[in-house]
């Protein structure tokens, strides 16, 4: 049987950005990254529900240090050339180095310092081809959450997002984190992520609407719940249906 989602505060939303304990973890997050294929899963959700229509912007929302989007990017580059990537988060920790490889791929990133609700009312928006989100998601209860896809599905043609799986074997994975190096911090984030994190249909159950989308929400690799959503074709010229660009 699913628990309920279980919403908890997580210690690094509670740290000033160079915070040693905040560094610490941001590490930590490549290690919890890399054992969720969250950058694969995100790659492929995305080559596929974009249905061979090439993108030419993409918002990135709560999206921290821009790592695992580089690991997309380096995984979309050769099919989608030219995308403006647009990281959105509260906290500037894209480094140098990130936004070179970026620069590498002849991708252009743009930083964004701001609330994502304010962002996707902010004009710059209104620009936007596709939306994403890494583990970002189910830091909202289901009030903020709907508000926030309504946002997104008034922006976008397409809207991925990869989160944790909420189940009591991921749960108990999560407390094992210690044993790969991660730190008493991390591990405490990873379990309380995984407590509200997402099964079955219960982000496309927050859809604002299903008659101009299609929604393809599953499990992906071991640990990850990945949603997408995809305006249908006939709907992108669709006055009352938001960003109908192709």
């Amino acid at each position: 049987m699913i628990f309920p989602r279980r919403l908890e505060p997580e210690l690094l939303d509670q740290m000033a950005a160079d915070d040693p304990r905040a560094i610490r973890v941001r590490r930590d997050l490549r290690v919890v990254n890399a054992f969720m294929r969250n950058a694969q899963c995100m790659a492929s959700a995305l080559k596929k529900n974009a249905a061979g229509r090439q993108p030419h912007t993409i918002v990135d929302l709560g999206s921290g240090d821009g790592r695992v989007m580089l690991q997309v990017a380096r995984q979309l580059a050769k099919f989608w050339p030219g995308v403006k990537l647009i990281l959105v988060d509260q906290q500037n920790i894209v480094s140098d180095a990130t936004r070179a490889g970026f620069a590498a791929l002849n991708w252009s990133v743009e930083t964004v310092r701001a609330d994502v609700f304010d962002f996707l009312i902010d004009p710059r928006a209104q620009s936007v081809d596709i939306v994403t989100s890494n583990l970002f998601l189910h830091h909202f209860d289901n009030e903020r959450l709907a508000r926030l896809l309504a946002a997104a599905a008034n922006t976008a043609w397409l809207v991925v997002a990869c989160e944790p799986r909420r189940s009591k074997f991921v749960v108990r994975a999560s407390r094992l984190l210690w044993m790969v190096g991660c730190s008493r911090e991390t591990v405490h984030d990873a379990v309380v992520s995984a407590r509200a994190g997402f099964t079955a249909e219960e982000l496309g159950a927050l859809w604002p609407s299903r008659e101009y989308w299609e929604l393809n929400e599953q499990p992906a690799a071991i640990f990850t719940h990945c949603f997408a959503a995809r305006r249908a074709a006939s709907a992108m010229d669709h006055p009352s249906n938001g960003n109908g660009r192709g």
